[in-house]
């Protein structure tokens, strides 16, 4: 009776000792699989933000500014930046209200302009068209003709939430305006298609989160008007030590 009493806790014994056996297994996996878990996670966490802080690669059209951020026109001592988007209706109102003060003041030297090409309505565009026509926005300015591309993109521009013009439709509006073979095959190669993305990431940078948003001398300048850019620009020029009275409020 006793012997097995003994064979009977020997096998209880024995079984305790396999069910413990058991669970630290199962303890081991799961801390292996978590931990291969954490790793994974952890390196998925490390390649996105290496991939958002790694530099954009891009080519700087023809007249850009140092930056390569926008292109110039003019030479003078106020320095202005326009912030857009072709796709914005809101640019286009601006550019059809202020586009002759600025275009003046560049002209007579009065002001540096400087135009940022930006893209962040290609959500609202089935083809990215903001990307688009600021990359081919960079190819009319290696052909001379960045301001009057700005021109006939903003009088023919696309309604929001549809299809933008196709690289053919930008290619003729460039052709009407005297480009040539060199500025198709730049739109067609795609040669700036990485630009607008190094545009827009240095607009953040700079706390630019709508279009348009305009700067004078770095102070931005609210409402975007064409009114409110001449007084800040005479502003600034009287505080140079330059004439006092802006003509535009006389």
């Amino acid at each position: 009776m006793s012997k097995r009493v003994e064979q009977q806790r020997n096998a209880a014994k024995l079984i305790r000792e396999q069910k413990a056996q058991e669970a630290r297994r199962k303890r081991i996996v799961a801390i292996s699989a978590v931990s291969a878990l954490v790793l994974v996670i952890g390196g998925m966490i490390g390649y996105a933000l290496y991939q958002s802080q790694k530099p954009i690669t891009h080519a700087t059209p023809a007249g850009a500014n140092a930056a390569g951020t926008g292109i110039v026109v003019g030479n003078g001592p106020v320095t202005v930046e326009v912030y857009q988007d072709y796709l914005c209706p809101a640019c286009k109102a601006f550019h059809d209200s202020a586009d002759d003060t600025l275009e003046e003041m560049a002209k007579s030297d009065k002001i540096k302009l400087v135009t940022h090409p930006i893209a962040i309505l290609d959500r609202l565009s089935t083809n990215q068209y903001s990307t688009r026509s600021a990359a081919a926005s960079g190819c009319a300015s290696d052909g001379g003709k960045f301001p009057e591309y700005s021109d006939v993109l903003y009088a023919n521009q696309p309604a929001e939430g549809g299809a933008g013009h196709t690289n053919d439709q930008l290619i003729t509006y460039g052709k009407g305006i005297g480009l040539g073979d060199a500025f198709a095959e730049c739109v067609t190669s795609e040669k700036y298609e990485t630009w607008p993305a190094f545009t827009t990431d240095e607009s953040g940078s700079r706390g630019v989160n709508s279009t348009p948003s305009i700067f004078v001398n770095d102070k931005k300048v609210t409402p975007a008007n064409g009114q409110s850019i001449s007084d800040a620009v005479y502003a600034a020029i009287a505080a140079a030590g330059g004439p006092t009275v802006n003509p535009a409020s006389s």
